[in-house]
């Protein structure tokens, strides 16, 4: 049964509103995945979508009628309003809504706490590589990695121990590694693990908990990564890689 939602964050992030603005409407490769906005009201905004807001560097709306790809939903809305805070910072509030037409809660559920995973990686990038280009990668774990202990699985093949604490720097295995690398552990939930490294993120989502697979995202700003027309090829590369690791780990 169709049913309409509303998920509403708010969270404050050390960046001016200006740096938070080109996060998310240039930005995207960095912290969720490359998308583009016609940068004017009544312009063409992701999965077929239409600016409905435009204001920068404070308001941006985008709604999405018949959803592209997203056979889920037959409408979807992003808001954002960024607000500059005294003494330095701004606070965002985003507001995701729309129409989930089947299994309404667990749609619901694993919107939220995506949500969630997404904002904290946007405050992550802003904070530790904001301006910088990124080139991402993204891969979806093998039938095995849908099971119930999958991200587990996917911790345990990384070399985190259960009790490892947010914030703490840990040795693991990364994909498409030669050796083991110091990281910062920055998420870490029954559903998402965060990992950030000098010169990349990499995110591993926990899906199987929302009957899908686990996969495994990565924004990589290294200085020697290829970009602009080399983008494409440096983009398979690390798709390779994470597909590997994922096969390896779920095979």
């Amino acid at each position: 049964m169709s049913e309409r939602f509303e998920i509403v964050k708010e969270l404050e992030i050390a960046a001016s509103p200006q740096e938070v603005w080109d996060a998310i409407t240039t930005g995207t490769a960095g912290w969720l995945w490359p998308m583009e906005y016609e940068p004017k009201e009544g312009g063409a905004a992701p999965f077929g979508g239409t600016v409905t807001v435009w204001e920068p560097p404070h308001r941006l709306t985008a709604r999405t009628e018949d959803a592209a790809g997203i056979s889920q939903q037959t409408f979807n809305q992003l808001e954002h309003v960024i607000e500059p805070l005294e003494g330095g910072g701004c606070r965002l509030r985003y507001v995701h809504s729309g129409i989930f037409v089947d299994d309404w809660a667990n749609q619901y559920d694993g919107a939220d706490k995506h949500n969630d995973f997404y904002l904290h990686t946007l405050r992550e990038y802003v904070t530790h590589f904001t301006g910088r280009q990124a080139v991402f990668a993204t891969a979806d774990g093998p039938a095995a990695a849908g099971a119930p202990d999958a991200l587990d699985t996917a911790a345990r093949a990384l070399g985190l121990a259960p009790g490892t604490a947010v914030g703490e720097t840990v040795t693991v295995t990364l994909p498409g590694a030669s050796a083991p690398a110091a990281v910062v552990l920055d998420y870490r939930n029954p559903y998402f693990i965060g990992l950030r490294t000098q010169d990349a993120m990499y995110r591993v989502f926990g899906r199987n908990r929302f009957g899908a697979t686990v996969g495994l995202s990565i924004h990589d700003f290294a200085p020697g990564a290829e970009r602009g027309a080399g983008s494409e090829a440096a983009s398979a590369a690390l798709t390779r890689d994470a597909e590997s690791w994922l096969a390896a780990v779920f095979g």
